[in-house]
């Protein structure tokens, strides 16, 4: 099956590449086959499916690489609205409680359609929190992903650390060691897919420093590098983080990951924000990744990550919107706003432009991953890309720079979207989905937000 996106009116390969136009891509089933003149590739689309592009700008697929997709049936929650992250948290747990696995799969649904709206092609579910034991939730989440067509990087989380035990969360949402490691193994050896163009990928990813214990950190990271499996977890979000740790472990964040072996290029950790400039420079030498997520971080007042300096620290930045009961929105194009915008704040209007928080939130999500076959739109990559129209109202008066005008603008709805070569969202409209089950999924999932809320 071929598809053929014809005449972009712009074209931007993604990375380090300039923006041409009038630029065609042919597709063969999931991987891109030839990019170049619409009529010097016509015979080669003899057969193809046509998607007319004259009047978009079509560019990589977002990368999103740190989400709780769980949390979009907590969002906005009035008593949470003004709390920092450990009281955000101690209220939420017990609500987090009440959510049942048919619940994950729900808003798997919703987070997935949010993402691919706002451009993203490839999400990361950093998803932790087991209920009452009931760990079928990681497949209901695998199936829902599946049938939004989501690329889907799932993060097999856990909380083994309890409140009683000196933690955060509840006992009803914790889980043993050796029960997690059980699980988690079960759930790789059936998903899991390895090859080139993999769309369903398990992380191994235990929650935070403050619910989990060492013995579980040291051995999901064996684990993990057995089996050639990224690891994940939260990292320098709060200042009241690094408080705990330095009282719990007798080291700040960052050396308590060195510590436990885990400060190399197969872990990457969402946030970063309280990290020294020796930190920094060490993260860079190890080729630890970063999930920053900008909005998230203002909305909880975390702080500002120093993502400037770990891009010339050569450490690998990616982008995310973090949980929608932290943000609370998915939406990937405003968190690539809001990295630019964030970071001149604390330093200079050109510290970073709008082409380079692209660049994060696309190839940077790729390396992050440690994925070769996105982030780019080039021969043998994986077809995920997307395009935006250019007569929005919000983009009028932008049209001498229509890739930065993405970002400045605050554009954030494709109107395009193909993943592994499948097109799921075009002239703006869902393909797999109608308007009336749209209707449908946000009404089942107000429905189960207040009865969560109520109790």
């Amino acid at each position: 099956m071929k598809t053929f996106v014809k005449n972009a009116r712009y074209f931007w390969a993604g990375g380090d590449s300039e923006v041409k136009e009038n630029v065609s891509v042919l597709i063969e089933n999931s991987q891109i086959i030839a990019v170049g003149d619409a009529t010097q590739l016509s015979s080669m689309a003899a057969d193809a499916r046509n998607i007319d592009a004259s009047e978009l700008i079509v560019i990589p697929g977002l990368v999103n690489t740190h989400h709780h997709f769980y949390q979009t049936l907590t969002r906005n929650f009035p008593s949470v609205q003004d709390a920092k992250l450990f009281t955000w948290l101690i209220r939420l747990y017990p609500l987090w409680a009440r959510i049942k696995p048919e619940d994950f799969g729900l808003a798997t649904t919703i987070a997935t359609l949010e993402l691919l709206k706002s451009g993203c092609t490839t999400a990361v579910d950093h998803s932790y929190l087991v209920p009452d034991g009931q760990s079928s939730l990681y497949y209901q989440q695998v199936e829902a992903a599946r049938k939004t067509g989501m690329r889907f990087h799932l993060c097999r989380g856990s909380m083994s650390r309890s409140k009683k035990d000196g933690g955060l969360p509840p006992d009803s949402v914790v889980q043993t060691e050796d029960l997690i490691m059980k699980e988690t193994d079960e759930l790789v050896n059936k998903v899991h897919e390895a090859q080139k163009g993999g769309m369903t990928r398990i992380i191994v990813a235990p929650c935070s420093p403050f619910s989990v214990t060492r013995e579980l950190m040291i051995e999901a990271k064996k684990y993990a590098t057995s089996k050639g499996l990224k690891t994940h977890t939260h990292l320098a979000e709060t200042k009241d983080e690094e408080e705990f740790c330095i009282k719990e472990f007798g080291v700040r964040p960052f050396k308590l990951m060195e510590d436990l072996g885990w400060m190399d290029e197969n872990s990457f950790y969402a946030h970063c924000v309280h990290m020294s400039p020796e930190e920094v420079v060490a993260m860079g030498k190890a080729q630890g990744g970063v999930a920053h997520c900008p909005t998230s971080n203002m909305r909880l007042a975390s702080g500002i990550a120093p993502i400037v300096e770990m891009l010339q620290a050569n450490v690998p930045v990616s982008l995310a919107v973090d949980g929608s009961a932290s943000n609370d929105c998915s939406n990937m194009m405003l968190e690539v706003r809001n990295c630019m915008l964030l970071q001149r704040v604390l330093k200079t209007a050109n510290c970073m432009t709008a082409r380079e928080a692209l660049k994060v939130a696309t190839l940077g999500g790729a390396k992050v991953l440690g994925r070769d076959d996105i982030g780019l739109l080039e021969n043998g990559y994986e077809a995920d890309l997307v395009g935006f129209r250019l007569d929005s109202l919000r983009q009028a008066g932008s049209s001498t720079d229509p890739l930065a005008a993405l970002v400045f603008c605050a554009v954030d709805s494709a109107d395009l979207n193909i993943v592994h070569g499948e097109t799921l969202i075009e002239n703006g409209h869902f393909t797999r989905f109608s308007d009336t089950e749209l209707k449908d999924l946000i009404r089942r999932q107000n429905e189960r937000s207040q009865q969560i809320y109520q109790g």
